[in-house]
């Protein structure tokens, strides 16, 4: 069974995009291959973060990840600093990253844009991303379009690897999900639906309430006309919240487009509002008996310790091939 690795940042609310690009996939994948999905709490610490609200963020994502439906007697639920080998390794692939390759990142350029100083930490975290994925010799990476240059960076230190010390890793492979890799923003189309948005307005979290659903929907961004078309290019506002509602009502763009024919606006939103409702309100239901029984604690043990046998053996094979003594010499 081929394995996949993913995770998400313990930073800010999940928001609808994330549950649509990703955790709405993850669960179709563990049926059918060997699943680590991580929360990466290493990651979120490359910029600055409140130690209470990232603890709070952590456990609230994972349990995020149960209640969208991730089997933990399936899939791998951990953190990604409860399996220590991710930093050990990713400081080993460090040392097999240049500078160059670094500094040609987009997202680090685009987080360090207009700072003073920037942590080394941000500088080289791909290198630690590279060991997320390496570390379990992972084969399928889902990723989103601003992921894909950290996984040929992946692909290139492992081949790197393999060249100087032998045939070791998995050259790991892109997975894109067939629909819903991409969720815009509620006031401007042109970009993704992100949780570090400081509008508000502009994305629905996991965790918002019915009323603010209806609230955000109705003063989502609509392109001139009233026509409910589906029409990226000319028409990208509408287009989007067509996806969103194709997405969480299950219905293919196609009929969304025909169910709506003649339907203003204003009642076409409100549609759009009562799908996500009704995806979200039987996950939010879920979240909350599993954030009040304390059970995620065990689920995340668990994963971890499975995890960790992986991890462990593959840090120990890598360093054996690098030069280090090992532990019993």
């Amino acid at each position: 069974m081929k394995t996949v690795l993913s995770g998400i940042q313990p930073s800010g609310q999940l928001t609808l995009g994330n549950y649509i690009g990703a955790m709405k996939n993850f669960v179709k994948l563990q049926h059918d291959y060997q699943c680590n999905f991580m929360v990466v709490d290493l990651h979120a610490i490359t910029v600055p973060q409140e130690p209470e609200a990232l603890r709070e963020q952590s456990e609230s994502v994972a349990a995020l990840f149960i209640a969208a439906g991730i089997d933990p007697n399936k899939s791998n639920v951990y953190l990604q600093s409860h399996v220590p080998p991710h930093a050990e390794l990713g400081w080993l692939l460090t040392t097999l990253t240049s500078m160059g390759e670094l500094e040609r990142m987009t997202q680090f350029k685009d987080k360090a844009e207009g700072k003073d100083s920037v942590g080394a930490g941000l500088f080289v975290y791909p290198s630690l991303m590279a060991a997320d994925i390496l570390v379990y010799n992972a084969d399928l990476v889902p990723v989103g379009d601003d992921q894909k240059q950290h996984l040929e960076l992946t692909r290139d230190l492992a081949s790197r690897f393999n060249h100087r010390y032998g045939e070791y890793f998995t050259i790991p492979e892109a997975y894109y999900p067939e629909v819903g890799a991409r969720i815009m923003s509620l006031d401007d189309a042109s970009k993704k639906m992100s949780k570090s948005n400081p509008n508000p307005g502009s994305h629905i979290t996991l965790l918002d309430p019915p009323d603010v659903i209806r609230k955000k929907v109705s003063r989502a961004t609509t392109d001139s006309g009233s026509e409910v078309r589906y029409d990226p290019k000319t028409k990208p506002e509408i287009s989007n919240l067509m996806s969103i509602y194709s997405q969480c009502a299950g219905v293919p763009i196609k009929d969304v487009q025909a169910k709506f024919e003649g339907v203003m606006y204003g009642g076409f939103k409100k549609a759009v509002a009562e799908s996500i409702i009704g995806v979200l309100e039987p996950l939010q239901k879920s979240y909350e008996e599993i954030r009040q029984s304390g059970q995620i604690h065990d689920i995340l043990a668990q994963g971890a310790e499975r995890a960790l046998e992986v991890a462990t053996r593959t840090v120990d094979d890598v360093k054996e091939r690098m030069g280090f003594l090992p532990r019993k010499c």
